[in-house]
C-alpha cells in the first residue's frame, strides 16, 4: 500500500514552498502574497518564496500550479478574475478553475475605485459621463489585463451608463497605474490598495468607489452611486489555492495559518492599505468561484464581448 503522502503530510513543510503569483511584482495581489508568505514562513518554519509568473491574463502562471504535484510545495495567491472571468473572456483556458485546484480560503476583499489623473477634466462621475457620451470609444481606461476586475468594472460601467469606453490592457495593475499617472490613459478602475498611495500623494484623483458603501480604509472617497452612477458595484477578492488532490491535512495547515494572520494585528495593516481581510467570509471560496463564473459570463455576454 502506498503511504508516502501520509509521511509527507506529517513533516510538511520540510523544504521551501513556491508561491506562484501570475502577475508582476508591485500590484495588490503581489502585496498580499508577500504578506501571507512572511506569515507562513514564520509559522511553518520553511521559506515560502513568491514567484511572479506574469502575462497572458494569468495563462502563464496559473497552469504552473494546476500541473504541479499536489504535495503542498506549489501554492498560488490569485485574483478572482483568473478563476472566474477568464472562463468567459477566453475560448479555451490551459486550466479548469473549478477542478484543477482546491480553494483554501479567500484572503482579502478589495474595493474598486475609479481614478483619474486629470481632475480638472474628469473630476466627477458627471464629467466622465459627459466626455464618454460626447466622444464614444475615445475615453481610455487601463486594466491589468483582459478579464481582470478592472476590465470587468469597465464593462459594467459601460452597460449601466450606455457609454462606450476604450479598454487598454496591461500585464498587471502596477504598470497600468504607472501609465495613468504618466498621462498615457485617461482613467482606471483600480483595486483600492494599488491606487490609494497615489491618491494620498495627489498624483491621482478618486472619482468614486464601486461599492454600496464607502470603503473602511478610505471613508472620505464617495461611492459612484453618490456621484450619480448606480448599479456599478464590484469588488476584487484575492484567494489562496493549491493543486487539486493536495492532501487535506496540508490544506488545513495552510488555511489555519493564514486565517490566524488575517485575525492578527496584520488586519489593521491590511485595512490601512485598502484591503479588508476575508478569512471569515460565510461562503466557501469554491462556491464563490462557481457562482461568479456564471455571473461574470452573463455580464460579458451582455456587453457583447467576443471570447478571444
Amino acid at each position: 500500500m502506498f503511504t508516502a503522502p501520509s509521511a509527507a503530510q506529517g513533516a510538511y513543510p520540510d523544504h521551501p514552498v513556491k508561491v506562484i503569483v501570475a502577475l508582476p511584482a508591485g500590484g495588490s495581489v503581489d502585496m498580499v502574497a508577500r504578506l501571507v508568505s512572511q506569515q507562513l514562513t514564520t509559522d511553518l518554519g520553511q521559506p515560502f518564496v513568491v514567484d511572479n509568473r506574469a502575462g497572458a491574463s494569468g495563462q502563464i502562471g496559473v497552469p504552473v500550479v494546476a500541473k504541479a504535484p499536489p504535495d503542498g510545495y506549489t501554492v498560488m495567491v490569485s485574483p478572482a478574475s483568473f478563476l472566474t472571468t477568464n472562463k468567459s473572456i477566453f475560448k479555451t483556458l490551459p486550466y479548469n478553475p473549478e477542478t484543477d485546484f482546491i480553494a483554501v480560503t479567500k484572503l482579502v476583499n478589495q474595493a474598486m475605485v475609479l481614478v483619474v489623473r486629470d481632475k480638472a477634466r474628469y473630476g466627477t462621475a458627471a464629467d466622465i459621463l459627459a466626455a464618454a457620451k460626447a466622444s464614444p470609444g475615445k475615453l481610455t481606461y487601463a486594466s491589468s489585463g483582459d478579464g481582470s476586475p478592472q476590465h470587468l468594472a469597465g464593462l459594467m460601467f459601460e452597460s449601466q451608463t450606455g457609454t462606450k469606453l476604450l479598454h487598454i490592457p496591461y500585464k498587471g495593475g502596477a504598470p497600468a497605474i504607472t501609465d495613468l499617472i504618466g498621462g498615457q490613459v485617461d482613467m482606471a478602475f483600480a483595486p483600492l490598495p494599488e491606487a490609494l498611495p497615489h491618491i494620498k500623494s495627489g498624483k491621482l484623483h478618486p472619482v468614486g468607489v464601486l461599492s454600496e458603501k464607502r470603503a473602511i480604509s478610505a471613508p472620505e472617497i464617495p461611492t459612484l452611486k453618490e456621484g450619480g452612477v448606480s448599479n456599478v458595484v464590484l469588488s476584487a477578492w484575492i484567494g489562496l489555492l493549491v493543486p487539486a488532490k493536495t492532501p487535506q491535512p496540508i490544506v488545513d495547515k495552510l488555511g489555519k495559518s493564514v486565517k490566524t494572520l488575517l485575525r492578527s494585528d496584520a488586519k489593521n495593516r491590511l485595512i490601512e492599505i485598502g484591503m479588508e481581510p476575508a478569512a471569515d467570509d460565510a461562503k466557501p471560496l469554491a462556491q464563490v468561484i462557481s457562482e461568479e463564473i456564471r455571473i461574470h459570463a452573463e455580464l460579458v455576454k451582455a456587453a457583447g464581448l467576443v471570447p478571444q
